[in-house]
Parts: structure tokens; C-alpha cells; sequence
């Protein structure tokens, strides 16, 4: 599996533009020929572009100076330089720009093929064909090009998942997605398994959607502790949180696990925390005693929440489930549609 990098720092610099030229016409039949210095074409931009098919900052780990094409220098008999070639930078769809020195977004590219221009290539100078005037027939200088642009800029890649799965270290995330799609992410029997968000598309009918299984919440999240913003960080953009509690985790009772998550994700961005949830019971297979599952229907129901108990190693409840969460995506993609009509018109 490819190592995810979700942020990177790196330098970027517009070409510098080409020097203008200093030339005079020097033909046999031509008397007094006047001034010819070309101007120096403009230097190539620096372009991030967001591209589906970049899915980490992996590369910038590497590679962390670029700069662009300078332009080419004029010539004599009024020829321009040619402009310097842009430099394409691709990134993974989701990646935020930011100025590193004053923190300032510079963008945030959430679509493929979305462009974002974070270094200008410099001017071309002039040559001294365009200093000549009626009074200075024969000017002998010309401009030099001016430098590109140069910053250091961050990257910071938001996950874009449709869902996106959250609840205390060992509450059965990993098991969970790797039930309802083909992700394959570590299972195992202690805290933190996901180190690194983990996405899975799963189907419903025609319906797809992109899961993310998002590393381990522990309380003081919002101040750093455990992967705390790491965490935080990537469930700001899901449409929808499935919060996963453990029946059987004997150190707390679900209301409590529940109560402890949602004050994290409240305490980080109000925000997130009113994103909505469906609420979801997991490791029924392992519940000895069943009549706990009316109580906490009624606990949720009286918060607003819809709950479902289910069992990721034995398939129970799992199709009502996700038929349920299909069918609310639907329907919020609905309600963002409607907004934008709104917004544009």
C-alpha cells in the first residue's frame, strides 16, 4: 500500500522573463536604420493542478524545488523571445495552498483539473524598438526581464470521502470497511491500527460512494493528543459520519463512548460535530446481552440520531444499514444541488 503523505512544504519559482535586445538595422539599401531589439518573452507560471489520479503528497517528500521555464531573450529584427513553458505541478484532488510564510490560503483545489497559479513568471524587458520615439531615433538600451515569482507554499491534503467512519481506537472501523468494500486496511487488536486514513468505495445498488476509515479518536484529540488533528483534519469535508461504538468495550458504556467522541468534534470545529451522524452499535456477535439495544435506540432517538447495531464479522444488519446511509447521501446531494441553483441564481 502506497505510504500516505497528507502534507508537504516546497519552493516554487516563476521563470525569470527573457532580457530585451539592443539592435539596429544594418541592410545594404536601408539609410539610417533605426533600432530592432526585440523584448524577452515572459517567464513560464508555476501551476498546481488537481488530478483524481494523484492520491498522496508522496512525491514532494522527494522532490521539493521547482521552477519554471525562464523566457527566452529578444533578438534583433524585432523578434520577441519565446515565452517560457508553464510548469505543471500535479496534486491529489483535496489539497489545500497555503503561503508558508504568512499562512495565507492560496487556494483549495476540490475538483479535478482545478488550477491554481502559485508562482507568476517574470516579465519579458523591452527591447529598444519600443523606445523609439519621433525625438530618440536611435535608443541604445533595452530592459533586462524581471524574476519570477519565488514562496515556499504547504500542502495539506483533505481527504474527499462521501462517509466518513469515527469512534474511539478498536471500535471496528477497520473491520467495518473492509466488510462493506474492497479496502484492506490492518486489523488488529490494539489502539491506533490506522495510522493513515484508509479509503474503500463500497456499492449499493447502482449507488456508489467513497468510505474513509479515519485514524483512532482518543479524548484531547482537539488539542493534539493522539493522532488528534491528524483525525480531525480529514472527517471536515465527509458529508456524512457513521460513528462507531463497541457494545462490548467493558471500559465505558456506549452513551459515555458516544458523549466523549462527539465533545472532541465539537470542541475542534462546532462545525464537524453538526455534520450528520447515524450512529452505529458494533461487535453484535459478541453482545451476550441483547436488551441493552432498546435502551440505546431510545437513548438515540431522543437525541435525533438514527442507531443501528450491526456485526461486521457476521454480516448482521449490515444491508439495512447501508441501504440507510445510501439513502441519506441521496438525499443530501439533493440538498447541496438545490443550494447551488440557489447560490447561482
Amino acid at each position: 500500500m502506497a505510504q500516505f503523505i497528507d502534507r508537504a512544504k516546497i519552493f516554487v519559482q516563476g521563470g525569470h522573463g527573457g532580457n530585451g535586445c539592443v539592435a539596429f538595422r544594418r541592410e545594404k539599401f536601408v539609410p539610417k536604420g533605426g533600432p530592432s531589439g526585440g523584448s524577452g518573452g515572459k517567464g513560464g507560471d508555476v501551476v498546481l493542478v488537481a488530478d483524481r489520479n494523484v492520491h498522496t503528497l508522496l512525491d514532494f517528500k522527494y522532490k521539493r524545488h521547482y521552477r519554471a521555464e525562464r523566457g527566452r531573450h529578444g533578438e534583433g529584427n524585432k523578434r520577441s523571445g519565446k515565452s517560457g513553458e508553464d510548469l505543471i505541478i500535479k496534486v491529489p484532488v483535496g489539497t489545500v495552498v497555503r503561503d508558508a510564510e504568512t499562512g495565507e490560503v492560496l487556494g483549495d483545489l476540490t475538483k479535478h483539473g482545478q488550477r491554481l497559479v502559485v508562482a507568476r513568471g517574470g516579465r519579458g524587458g523591452r527591447g529598444n524598438a519600443e523606445f523609439a520615439t519621433p525625438t530618440r531615433r536611435a535608443p541604445d538600451f533595452a530592459e533586462p526581464g524581471e524574476p519570477g515569482e519565488e514562496r515556499w507554499i504547504e500542502l495539506e491534503l483533505k481527504l474527499l470521502a462521501d462517509v466518513g467512519l469515527v469512534g474511539f481506537p478498536n471500535a471496528g472501523k477497520s473491520t467495518f470497511l473492509s466488510r462493506i468494500s474492497a479496502a484492506r486496511p490492518e486489523i488488529a487488536d490494539y489502539p491506533f491500527t490506522t495510522l493513515r486514513p484508509i479509503l474503500g468505495v463500497a456499492k449499493v445498488g447502482d449507488h456508489s460512494f467513497v468510505v474513509a476509515d479515519i485514524p483512532g479518536l482518543i479524548e484531547g484529540a482537539h488539542q493534539g493528543k493522539g493522532l488528534g488533528h491528524e483525525f480531525l483534519r480529514h472527517v471536515e469535508r465527509t458529508k456524512l459520519l457513521l460513528h462507531l461504538i463497541d457494545l462490548t468495550d467493558p471500559t465505558r458504556t456506549p452513551e459515555e463512548a458516544f458523549e466523549a467522541i462527539n465533545r472532541e468534534l465539537s470542541l475542534y470545529s462546532p462545525e464537524l460535530a453538526r455534520k450528520p451522524q447515524i450512529v452505529v452499535g458494533t461487535k453484535l456477535d459478541a453482545l451476550h446481552d441483547r436488551s441493552v439495544l432498546d435502551r440505546l435506540r431510545r437513548f438515540f432517538a431522543e437525541k435525533g440520531y438514527p442507531f443501528f447495531a450491526v456485526s461486521a464479522v457476521t454480516g448482521e444488519g449490515m444491508d439495512r444499514l447501508m441501504g440507510f446511509v445510501s439513502e441519506k447521501l441521496k438525499e443530501l446531494e439533493r440538498s447541496d444541488a438545490e443550494e447551488g441553483k440557489e447560490d447561482s441564481g
